[in-house]
């Protein structure tokens, strides 16, 4: 038996030797780790923000809704006893009444829901995924049809904005681009004709230049506030709601939250086809704006 130390492997051996892994795992591990610390975090915050949000609304919503539940109960005790109707077959008329309203029956005049121009401006709704809800389809075949409608015509609408935001970014880093490189010759620093040196350098940076976000977020924002206003202008002139109101439903509508307590263009007094072109594009371009703000607000978050 020899006594001699081992050798060490050769050169051809240690190619052979696997390499040890556990960096890159713990990189990926780590990387992990954070990336499930941030959604828990994201979903604290919003179940904190729903939580405020829901106690801020009760303190100012309730007690007007209490006031209201008495005094539809007072008029409906009022009304029993003028006319001699026994309040239970009061109540039974109200329910059929409220049967009548969810298939688009109102008490004033209103202009017919399912005419093309409703029916179109129904589908618009559902694809820009507003959803207002003071139509919706009564038959079989309408919410059998609504579904497989809906369902490729929202994932349409959301690719649109998703190239609408990425056109508005395009344009928005040319004007910036442009205004930027008109200041710097201006100064001097980037001539009419490029150089070897600096300015063939400065030219080069802003060949790849990109608008910050925040400057994107504050034009998002003066536009969507400015579109908002004339669109509340119109709304006050022609539905007759106040300026408040007509800004509610502008967010209201913009947002695509929809809630329906207000919608534009549903009287049938109202036959002017520019004030429903004015709406078309309103809300075309408030959802779209309002959309490309919210990407961008959720960029900063």
């Amino acid at each position: 038996m020899s006594s001699r130390s081992p050798r060490p492997p050769s050169r051809r051996c240690r190619r052979r030797l696997p390499r040890p892994a556990c960096c890159c795992c713990c990189c990926r591990r780590s990387h992990l780790n954070e990336d499930t610390g941030r959604f828990v975090l994201l979903a604290a915050l919003i179940g904190l923000y729903l939580v405020a949000g829901a106690t801020v609304f009760s303190a100012l919503e309730s007690p007007g809704e209490a006031e209201a539940r008495a005094r539809w109960g007072a008029t409906l005790r009022n009304f029993s006893a003028a006319h001699g109707v026994a309040e239970p077959e009061l109540r039974a008329f109200l329910r059929l009444y409220e049967a009548a309203l969810a298939a688009g029956v109102r008490a004033d005049a209103l202009r017919p829901h399912w005419d093309f121009p409703g029916a179109f401006y129904f589908v618009g709704t559902v694809v820009s995924t507003i959803g207002f809800g003071m139509t919706t389809p009564a038959t079989v075949g309408g919410k059998a049809f609504l579904i497989a409608y809906g369902l490729f015509g929202c994932a349409g609408t959301i690719l649109f904005f998703n190239l609408f935001l990425e056109r508005i970014i395009s344009l928005l880093a040319f004007i910036m681009r442009t205004c930027r490189e008109r200041q710097l010759r201006r100064s001097g620093l980037l001539p009419a004709t490029f150089r070897r040196g600096s300015a063939l350098s400065e030219a080069d940076s802003l060949a790849g230049w990109k608008p910050s976000v925040y400057h994107v977020l504050l034009i998002l924002g003066l536009f969507a506030v400015l579109l908002s206003c004339c669109a509340s202008a119109m709304y006050t002139s022609v539905e007759g709601w106040d300026y408040m109101d007509s800004l509610y439903f502008c967010f209201v509508t913009f947002s695509t939250i929809g809630f329906g307590d207000l919608v534009s263009s549903q009287h049938a007094a109202y036959r002017q086809g520019l004030y429903r072109l004015g709406n078309f594009l309103f809300i075309l371009l408030g959802v779209c704006c309002i959309y490309s703000l919210f990407n961008v607000i959720s960029i900063l978050i």
